[in-house]
């Protein structure tokens, strides 16, 4: 029992001195310590949508999202102190997990936020003890791929025709990261 709320804590404990710190000495403190990931509200869904329809042609919607709740997804966003810097969502079932979105604020990529994200949500599939991760990836996405790459996803195969494109449709490279305990 004592492991498992160890992991709990580590998934969702935020420390409150570091957002103190960096008000009084904002040199001590950088700006990953200051981000955060808590669980994604229906209160969240307005800065969600503005960055979801920004970095997409076709967006997910607002009812998308809330299916996600309905549905018992794990969703999560990635904030500093006082703005809401990305999403992720993952389905968690049977010892699989399937991420189902990640997506940076187009002005915050390449600053670290979707690693974190994307490790997070590998813990939260840890602390299920799910066996295999799987995730769709536009072919076109090479930051992205980079990233899964980096974090140890293989590419398993692809799903014709998966996405929809400015002209007619786009296949997705599906990656799997396999978890050992």
């Amino acid at each position: 029992m004592r492991e498992l709320l160890q992991r709990f804590k580590d998934i969702v404990v935020y420390d409150a001195d570091r957002e103190f710190y960096a008000k009084i000495f904002p040199d001590s403190v950088t700006r990953d310590d200051l981000l955060r990931m808590r669980r994604m509200t229906g209160k969240d869904l307005s800065a969600v949508l503005a960055i979801e329809n920004t970095n997409y042609d076709f967006p997910w919607s607002e009812g998308v999202f809330k299916d996600c709740f309905k549905a018992g997804y794990s969703c999560w966003v990635c904030e500093d102190v006082d703005r809401i810097l990305g999403y992720s969502i993952v389905s968690i079932a049977v010892g699989e997990a399937h991420i189902l979105n990640i997506s940076v604020a187009s002005e915050e990529q390449g600053q670290g936020i979707g690693r974190k994200m994307l490790t997070h949500l590998i813990e939260v599939a840890r602390w299920y003890k799910t066996e295999t991760i799987f995730l769709e990836v536009r072919p076109s996405n090479s930051g992205a791929i980079a990233l899964y790459e980096k974090t140890g996803f293989n590419e398993i195969g692809i799903r014709k025709d998966y996405y929809p494109a400015q002209e007619g449709r786009e296949d997705a490279l599906m990656l799997a990261l396999e978890l050992f305990y």
